[in-house]
């Protein structure tokens, strides 16, 4: 055990006392701060504003489709399918004559394609100014009346609570939504980044025929578990200084705002708790701030704190074993490496692409099985638990999950010790996994 913790040692202060660890640990927050101020910039200033030519052989669709920030309609005479771009709109929308209920196709002809989201907008437009027409044609209901109907109409605020038992919660499915995939992606970066270390790590002392020195005092599987775990905790330094360096950010932040600002925060979030609406009594920052701080202190940021730092060493340990023993297979070949590694990083891969289904349906039994089996659990398993522990996540999935996380990376551990153990020694002869599977249950 002393000769684990010295290589554990020997690993941890090698790596963090290295410039490039000190660089990354530091500039990383700073780097994803503005990458999200440049998408939100960039998302923000090259938002185009659609102008739709409309063709319409029914005549009423000029009393109901209302132009905005976003999207403009111009009913011009003589407009068609011909002249639109050089009179200066994005596209025409042709409608013919709409016989009550039929279904009946319209057509929309552009040079430049409309964003995803503004197709479906203009879908949307078109249905609602359908149904405005058939009201005001069904009934005596005048277009003011309905047009102010309608813009009145928006009065009902939904609010989601976790139902506890004898208590619930308020929730935030956004905030979880963001919480979860941020933890999800956290853990399937690191498990590459710092798994591809230890696999590096071992193929250079093998390379360089330092290993064979090494093992002349300590036995294989002990330098193995060394710079797993010597890694492995430089991994978790480096996130618990980014978590420092967060929220150290978020507190020198707070300093720049002005004590009225604060009334405010502390005026909406009352108004919030009792149901009422801020609007008039309170600034759009204060509302915005009041509105991160509920989200943030109901997404039980604690739990899901602690919940990380278990999936990700657990994974980590789970993934990192077979990427050493990977390491000490191959020679200096890199292809050899690459071929070896296809069957690690494929389940990495896919639990992300299920991450992403999980985070919109945390329930789902997709979300769940794979957030039970080892292969995909710290990645999935995160994407669950801020959606509510012990509600969408029971204790007993949450509890069968680590207990098998466990398991899975003590045998991938004693799996691993074995293939190392013969592999760091091994020279000139091509690995496969066939051959690996032979050293780990076969060798003497």
């Amino acid at each position: 055990m002393s000769k684990i913790w010295l290589i554990t040692r020997r690993e941890y202060l090698t790596r963090v006392r290295n410039k490039t660890f000190l660089l990354s640990t530091f500039l990383f927050p700073l780097v994803i701060i503005l990458f999200i101020v440049g998408s939100v910039l960039i998302q923000t200033q090259t938002h185009t504003r659609a102008r739709i030519a409309v063709v319409d052989a029914n005549g009423y669709f000029k009393d109901y489709l209302k132009s905005d920030s976003s999207m403009s309609f111009d009913f011009s005479a003589g407009l068609d399918s011909v002249n639109y771009a050089e009179r200066g709109c994005t596209a025409v929308m042709i409608i013919p004559v709409l016989p009550e209920g039929k279904e009946t196709d319209y057509r929309l002809k552009y040079k430049s394609q409309l964003s995803l989201g503004g197709t479906s907008d203009l879908q949307n437009r078109v249905n609602d100014a359908i149904v405005d027409h058939m009201i005001y044609q069904k009934t005596t209901i005048s277009r003011g009346r309905l047009d102010s109907i309608r813009n009145n109409s928006h009065i009902a605020r939904l609010q989601a609570f976790e139902d506890n038992g004898k208590t619930a919660k308020a929730s935030n499915q956004t905030m979880s939504f963001v919480v979860g995939y941020i933890s999800g992606i956290l853990i399937y970066i690191l498990t590459f980044i710092y798994g591809a270390m230890v696999m590096r790590g071992v193929m250079e002392e093998k390379t360089n025929r330092i290993a064979e020195v090494v093992v002349s005092s300590v036995k294989p599987f002990e330098l193995m578990m060394g710079k797993i775990t010597g890694i492995g905790a430089v991994g978790l330094t480096q996130f618990l200084l980014w978590i420092v360096l967060v929220v150290g950010l978020a507190i020198a932040a707070q300093g720049f705002l002005s004590a009225e600002t604060w009334k405010e925060v502390q005026q909406a979030q009352q108004t919030g708790q009792m149901g009422g609406p801020a609007a008039g009594r309170t600034s759009d920052l204060a509302g915005n701030i009041a509105k991160i701080d509920t989200a943030v202190g109901g997404a039980n940021l604690g739990l899901t704190l602690l919940l990380f730092l278990f999936y990700f060493i657990g994974g980590y340990l789970f993934y990192s074993a077979l990427f050493a023993a990977v390491g000490s297979a191959v020679n200096e070949d890199p292809q050899e490496a690459q071929s070896l590694m296809m069957p690690i990083t494929l389940p990495v891969v896919f639990s992300f692409i299920i991450m992403t289904v999980a985070v919109q349906d945390p329930g789902g039994p997709l979300a769940v099985w794979a957030s039970i089996i080892p292969f995909s659990s710290p990645i999935v398993m995160m994407a669950r638990i801020p959606a509510g522990v012990p509600g969408t996540v029971p204790y007993w999935q949450l509890g069968l999950s680590m207990l098998l996380l466990v398991l899975g990376f003590l045998g991938t551990v004693w799996m691993a010790g074995k293939i190392y153990r013969v592999g760091i020694l091994m020279y000139g002869k091509k690995p496969t996994w066939k051959i690996m599977w032979k050293w780990a249950f076969h060798a003497s």
